[in-house]
């Protein structure tokens, strides 16, 4: 994959992720995590994990309130346990755990990246690497083929 496309399908995971948080919430682990998925355009409902409840009563509160929840972990060793373990505390309590948006997320972000935190500044290299390629001859994506992009993937589902 070519920055270009880590970039469209970044974009792309980050208009579906706040789609989707229109009717579940987010779960990231810090307060950093929350302020960066609001610089991505996150506007909905987001819950950190580290806000001082145990992992199986966070799990608890979430299940009074919710029956589906985005669990978007940092995707290194430790953020891979904790998804693991949310998944399997709000499993446990009735919530269905949402983990797609992280491995999508994570896919794109390879090696480059290995947390929520991160994300917006790997954007903003992205678009400046992007931008560099166009002005010595790439082709440049417009909105409108994004949008088309995003059509096309929509009638595949």
């Amino acid at each position: 994959m070519n920055v270009e496309e880590v970039l469209e399908g970044l974009l792309l995971a980050f208009d579906d992720l706040a789609e989707d948080n229109r009717i579940a919430p987010v779960i990231v682990e810090g307060e950093k995590d929350v302020a960066s998925l609001r610089k991505l355009g996150v506007e909905g409902e987001i819950l950190r994990v580290n806000s001082g409840l145990a992992l199986f009563n966070f799990c608890e509160e979430v299940s009074r309130r919710h029956k589906s929840a985005i669990v978007l972990t940092d995707w290194d060793a430790r953020g891979g346990t904790l998804c693991r373990r949310l998944r399997e505390g709000l499993e446990a309590n009735g919530v269905k755990p949402d983990l797609e948006h992280r491995q999508r997320i994570a896919v794109l972000c390879r090696k480059d990246v290995k947390d929520v935190e991160g994300l917006p500044n790997y954007i903003i290299t992205l678009t400046r690497k992007t931008k560099a390629l166009r002005n010595v001859g790439m082709r440049d994506r417009t909105n409108e083929s994004l949008r088309r992009a995003r059509i096309a993937r929509s009638r595949k589902e």
